[in-house]
């Protein structure tokens, strides 16, 4: 798997509109794509930090796995997202194979219009991890 760098960083948070004003006027970054993912019930908005994408993900549906983890640790950070240059679909089979355990067997679309696939964080030393591909 050949790793080129951070995609985003998720960041789990009740309301998008209620966060952004802590980035865009007090650190002074903007917000450039607001969308809703609608199979993962959430609301995302990206913010660029240099070569890094900050991710706000705001569950749509109580559902959602964005409104599991607010109840559960309330906002913060909920990811973090490689970019993967030979395919998320190699990736997975390589850690599969090292004994990562997958929560996507396959790719699928994300936000951006990204293949993307997670890697549970009880095999990844607590963090869950996201292979985006463009």
């Amino acid at each position: 798997m050949k790793i080129s760098h951070i995609e985003h960083l998720g960041i789990a948070v009740e309301s998008i509109e209620e966060a952004l004003p802590y980035y865009e006027q007090v650190l002074g970054l903007k917000c450039y794509n607001i969308e809703t993912v609608e199979d993962q019930k959430v609301r995302t908005a990206f913010i660029k930090v240099g070569d890094v994408k900050l991710e706000l993900l705001e569950p749509t549906s109580p559902e959602s796995t964005i409104a599991k983890y607010l109840e559960k640790k309330g906002p913060g950070i909920h990811h973090l997202a490689f970019c993967i240059e030979d395919g998320v679909a190699n990736a997975l089979a390589e850690v599969e194979g090292a004994g990562i355990r997958l929560i996507d067997k396959a790719p699928r679309k994300g936000a951006e219009n990204l293949n993307i696939a997670f890697l549970h964080p009880k095999s990844t030393q607590g963090i869950l991890t996201e292979l985006c591909e463009h």
